[in-house]
C-alpha cells in the first residue's frame, strides 16, 4: 500500500520521491497544499474505490497515515 500512495504522490503531485517515507509529513515535509491533498483523496478513492470521510482527512498528517487508512478501509 505505501508504494501505491507513493506512485500516486510522485507521479500525480510532482513530489520528490526520495522525500516520501511513511514518518514525511504531508504539508511540512512534502509540500503538499490544500488542493493537492484533496487531489490525493479523490485519488485514493478512486483507485480503491472507497469514499473517505472529512472528517478522516484531518487525520492524514504522514504518508503513513494516509497508508494505514486505506489498509483499513480499501478490502
Amino acid at each position: 500500500m505505501f508504494e501505491n500512495v507513493k506512485r500516486m504522490l510522485v507521479d500525480e503531485l510532482s513530489v520528490n520521491e526520495d522525500d516520501v517515507t511513511p514518518e514525511a509529513e504531508l504539508v511540512g515535509d512534502l509540500g503538499v497544499n490544500s488542493l493537492e491533498l484533496a487531489d490525493l483523496v479523490l485519488l485514493c478513492e478512486e483507485k480503491f474505490n472507497i469514499e473517505i470521510n472529512e472528517d478522516d482527512i484531518r487525520g492524514f498528517i504522514t504518508v503513513g497515515d494516509v497508508v494505514d487508512y486505506l489498509e483499513k478501509e480499501a478490502k
